[in-house]
């Protein structure tokens, strides 16, 4: 542990010793990073990737005897006012077909199928790929709505709305990408008053995260690469680098203030914000890594990016940064925005939240009983949140094509939630007769629509297929109370005693599959994440009851994260005000998700605090005088620090794509909370409460570094 503690010092002594090496080797890394990801390909994660449990050996089977079904745009005929004329909508139909056959890309073209009330009629069209372009399908879409201007004609299918989803997605990101670094700018501005100062953070965090994109690129042949990887870097890279920089300036900045040298505030930053940082950055890896508990590709891909941002910013933070401050020397206070620097020069630190601080130091039991009260009361709606996969009910509306989807399911439920029951091991006759009895079984109720449903087989005559539809949305109980009956009733009836093998797959079942895994999987999710930071606090600062609290405060920011993400997208608390239609769930990655990445941004300013306060108790200080200085010196830079990850997140709660939304809300509303009524009312309140016994008492050390004396192994000349 002391060659840990070490670290940053060391790293600080060779960057001031070295700056322009440091600065170049920096530069190096970035340049190199990104060159990687233009010569080396991204490896994506694979439909195969994502197959669990029965739902994923029923897509296996299919797969394998090629009988999974191949890509399809559908184009849906509807009257564009009143009552549907059948001719017109016939002859439309014909004319998509006659000009769709010919198309490249297009491997058949369905009979048109007209819905049970006969307000639509479906022309369904096969492709050869779901790579293909779009485009020429849409046309002859086009053409033919031009043709018969009294029907409505649009289309929906899995190659219009992936490009559709995929072309949102990117204008999303972009729109957050632009919106976020003038925020981060703005708030560092505020924190420092000069531009430099205010640049260096945004700097380093833009910086980590350009390299962290480059190095995902070979990484992601180990790690295959989800789609949301990158804008978890983004988000992730940004939060943590701006803050990880922001505790180093500040406390460098307090340093010169008080009439050291440069180097002096530089090492004394390095034995104090820097060891701060270092054991931050191993508790937010820490945390992270308990994704990969859940053996899940999409949280496998997430953690190895989100992983990589935090250890580069953390390596950027103690070399690159002290590099630069060496440098700067006292132009990092350059140039002054006039307004702003003489607001910063004149607020004492500490002096606000100190007066704030007063009444919880004083009376910490009256302060813990109602912030706890309030806690609890944003906690509890988290007992009832219900998760469930993203569907179609959880893309924007306003796309077009989604809109024309919900439509097609909604005439013909078959086209939309489905169960696939998959039969092998058995001839070709007993899965056919097994399959047909299961259907009329399966048709006698309302669960499912087995009108039109067919049984399909391979080749080789070993694997059998049928489509039952349901008259459900995918995160309707229903649909999952009706996968669980076909299951553990219908399937085991229809088949008793053929020795087949008997699996039952779709969007629904594949849903309850992940449910199921993800629900074995969570409490132990949490135990790990919770155990390992607990354990790194004990470690870092020789205190039991220090890593127990750690782990209780955690726990209560979780709470809160999972009930405001009940409040809002499960009840629709706020729907007018973000922008969106609640779909009566939580998308079942986003708990997970916010859990880990939650623990680990809290102890970033967790550890900063706890720091200056054990720094303060060594040297002498009774520990409630300690706790009350401690905190209020650091409630300025904890203040910036949240406001820095608040604002990010809030600018995903902006953004569109519900799963973006729901990560941004679920974030920014619970740092806000972890870092006011958690950081700065609970914890200080159970710091007095517990008194001396969370401080196992050293020897008193005097300050750091006394004004103009640098520890001996910076006692190298900066010109060598």
């Amino acid at each position: 542990m002391s060659h840990l503690s070490a670290l940053p010092t060391r790293a600080a002594r060779w960057s001031a010793t070295h700056p322009w090496r440091a600065i170049g080797a920096w530069l190096l890394l970035v340049v190199v990073a990104v060159g990687l990801a233009a010569a080396v390909p991204t490896e994506q994660v694979t439909d195969a990737d994502y197959r669990i449990g029965d739902s994923g050996r029923a897509e296996a089977l299919l797969d394998d005897a090629g009988l999974d079904s191949p890509p399809t745009e559908n184009v849906l005929v509807t009257a564009r006012s009143g009552t549907l004329d059948a001719t017109e909508a016939k002859a439309a139909a014909a004319d998509v077909a006659a000009r769709m056959t010919g198309v490249k890309g297009v491997s058949g073209v369905g009979d048109p199928v007209t819905s049970a009330d006969g307000s639509a009629v479906l022309v369904p069209v096969e492709l050869t790929s779901d790579e293909i372009d779009a485009g020429p399908l849409e046309a002859v879409t086009a053409a033919v709505q031009d043709d018969h201007p009294g029907l409505r004609l649009a289309q929906a299918g899995d190659v219009t709305i992936d490009d559709a989803v995929n072309d949102r997605v990117a204008e999303d990101l972009h729109s957050a990408e632009l919106v976020s670094l003038p925020i981060t700018l703005v708030l560092m501005l505020l924190a420092f008053g000069a531009l430099i100062a205010a640049g260096l953070p945004v700097l380093l965090a833009a910086t980590s995260v350009a390299a962290t994109i480059g190095i995902s690129a070979p990484v992601s042949h180990l790690v295959p690469a989800e789609s949301t990887v990158t804008s978890m870097i983004v988000l992730i890279g940004m939060a943590v680098g701006v803050d990880y920089s922001l505790f180093y300036l500040k406390r460098e900045r307090q340093e010169r203030a008080a009439g050291r040298t440069t180097l002096d505030a530089v090492a004394i930053a390095a034995e104090t914000s820097g060891h701060a940082i270092l054991v931050s950055g191993a508790a937010v890896i820490a945390a992270l890594a308990g994704l990969f508990v859940l053996t899940d590709v999409t949280f496998n891909s997430l953690a190895t990016g989100s992983i990589l941002v935090v250890a580069i910013a953390v390596l950027g933070s103690i070399t690159v940064l002290p590099a630069l401050l060496v440098k700067l020397g006292r132009w990092v206070d350059r140039p002054r925005v006039p307004l702003l620097w003489r607001l910063t020069g004149r607020a004492r630190t500490g002096a606000i939240s100190g007066r704030l601080l007063g009444p919880v130091v004083r009376h910490p039991v009256a302060a813990l009983v109602v912030a706890t009260v309030g806690i609890v009361a944003l906690a509890v709606p988290a007992l009832s949140m219900k998760t469930h996969q993203a569907s179609a009910e959880t893309l924007p509306a306003d796309i077009p094509t989604v809109q024309t989807y919900r439509a097609l399911t909604k005439a013909f439920p078959a086209e939309g939630t489905s169960a696939q029951v998959v039969v092998t091991g058995v001839g070709e006759r007993a899965a056919r007769t097994g399959l047909d009895r299961l259907a009329a079984a399966a048709g006698g109720s309302d669960d499912f629509a087995t009108d039109g449903a067919a049984v399909r087989t391979s080749a080789d005559g070993r694997t059998s297929v049928i489509d039952l539809g349901m008259p459900y949305d995918e995160s309707d109980d229903r649909a999952t109370a009706a996968i669980e009956r076909l299951r553990s009733t219908l399937v085991p009836q229809a088949f008793a005693g053929s020795g087949a093998e008997v699996k039952v797959g779709g969007g629904a079942a594949a849903s309850l599959d992940n449910a199921d895994k993800q629900g074995e999987r969570m409490p132990v999710l949490l135990g790990f994440v919770l155990l390992l930071t607990m354990v790194m606090m004990i470690a870092a600062f020789r205190s039991v009851l220090l890593g127990v609290v750690s782990t209780v405060l955690n726990l209560a920011s979780v709470g809160v994260a999972f009930g405001i993400l009940s409040i809002v997208f499960q009840h629709g608390v706020g729907e007018s005000l973000l922008d969106f239609t609640s779909p009566g769930f939580v998308i079942d990655w986003i708990p997970v998700f916010v859990l880990v990445v939650l623990v680990g941004l809290s102890m970033d300013y967790h550890v900063f605090v706890l720091s200056r306060v054990r720094e303060l108790v060594d040297s002498g200080l009774p520990v409630r005088q300690a706790v009350h200085r401690g905190i209020s010196d650091t409630a300025g830079v904890i203040t910036s620090a949240a406001a820095v990850m608040v604002s990010v997140f809030a600018i995903f709660a902006t953004l569109s794509m519900l799963e973006m939304k729901m990560m941004g809300v679920g974030l920014a509303a619970a740092i806000l909370v972890d870092a006011t009524l958690i950081r700065l009312v609970v914890l200080p309140a159970v710091l007095v409460l517990l008194g001396e016994r969370a401080w196992p008492r050293r020897r008193p050390v005097p300050p750091v570094v006394a004004p103009g004396q640098l520890p001996d192994e910076l006692l190298v000349p900066v010109g060598r």
